[in-house]
């Protein structure tokens, strides 16, 4: 199912943001989590939808939105789908704060309507990666990047192909509180990168996933892909899939 919408923004952050159509994946079993899965990019919600569709995990339900439509300095200005604006596809990039909180207020918002006993949890590709990587570190502080409580539990986040955005001030948001501290050592995270990767270079995903490990988030998983693009493969979708059903401990039942 999809629907379209808009969405105030429960970060604070100052401009609106128009959605695109959300795509919502169902579960074929009995629902135990729900994952929200952002695009890449200039993409939409809708690709992903039909890949994650396919996936054997009965268990879970997908939810796909779409980027608002923004001018993008690494265009040019050109306006395309996207999650924030970005100069450059990496971690050293400038980081836009306000379009990263918003983007994460989206995700937290989609999460916080699921039932209490639902394991949540935020994936990404590419800018969807770095977006997901970012409400991770949101959960651990608790707090968006303008100081705001961010609201939701996440039990685990994915980025594939991905960069840690805002890297340079993860040390002191860590540090900041025991509470903190425990959040990132106890929630596990999965970052996998193709070393042929032109796009957003394998040294940023090797980078992002170290940062991550040395300001505290212990539960880190990296995998590296030798010949993979900016793109994914059925090799990497099993590794999401294998990782999902124990961190998630969905079990092999469809039940």
């Amino acid at each position: 199912m999809s629907f379209g919408g808009s969405s105030s923004v429960a970060s604070g952050a100052r401009r609106p943001f128009e959605y695109g159509r959300t795509h919502v994946v169902r579960p074929k079993g009995t629902h135990k989590a729900t994952i929200v899965w952002l695009h890449g990019l200039g993409d939409n919600g809708a690709s992903w939808s039909q890949l994650l569709e396919t996936l054997p995990l009965p268990n879970i339900k997908w939810i796909c939105p779409t980027a608002p439509t923004r001018p993008v300095s690494v265009f040019g200005g050109f306006p395309s789908t996207a999650w924030f604006d970005v100069a450059d596809l990496s971690e050293d990039a400038p980081d836009d704060v306000e379009g990263m909180d918003a983007s994460a207020a989206h995700v937290a918002n989609l999460l916080s309507t699921e039932p209490a006993d639902i394991k949540l949890g935020v994936g990404g590709f590419s800018m969807g990666a770095a977006t997901a990587l970012y409400s991770a570190t949101c959960f651990a502080h608790g707090k968006y990047g303008n100081g705001n409580p961010y609201p939701v539990n996440l039990s685990l986040a994915v980025g594939l192909s991905g960069w840690l955005p805002c890297a340079r001030t993860l040390k002191n948001r860590i540090e900041s509180s025991p509470e903190a501290t425990q959040k990132a050592s106890s929630i596990p995270l999965l970052l996998c990168h193709g070393k042929a990767d032109d796009v957003v270079l394998y040294k940023h995903g090797e980078r992002s996933a170290d940062a991550l490990k040395a300001n505290g988030f212990s539960n880190v998983l990296f995998k590296s892909y030798n010949s993979l693009g900016h793109y994914t493969v059925p090799e990497e979708m099993e590794e999401v899939c294998k990782w999902l059903t124990a961190n998630l401990e969905l079990g092999t039942s469809s039940s």
